[in-house]
């Protein structure tokens, strides 16, 4: 049977609470999200992804030496590449 790993609320979540916005998980070698819309703005996403790679970047940093700025310009060179040219658009439906 197929199992799945969840990470951990983070520890600042627990103690003062907030709103789950994004869950991420990889089946099958592709994506598939949850999201609430969560933000009257959309650019506030545009920040939330900035945070992200960053987030990334310091990750790899501490896991793989690989320096943030190396990390940061590859999620964004692809990223980019993405955003022009998707190889997999994919599909949302809203659910409550």
């Amino acid at each position: 049977m197929a199992t799945f790993e969840p990470l951990k609320v983070p520890p600042t979540a627990l103690d003062k609470g907030g709103t789950e916005v994004l869950r991420a998980a990889i089946v099958d070698g592709a994506l598939h999200v949850s999201l609430r819309r969560a933000f009257d703005d959309p650019e506030a996403w545009g920040m939330l992804i900035a945070d992200l790679a960053r987030h990334v970047a310091r990750i790899y940093a501490a896991e793989m030496n690989m320096p943030e700025e190396e990390t940061l310009a590859r999620v964004r060179g692809i990223f980019e590449a993405e955003m022009d040219a998707p190889t997999d658009p994919g599909t949302t439906i809203a659910t409550s």
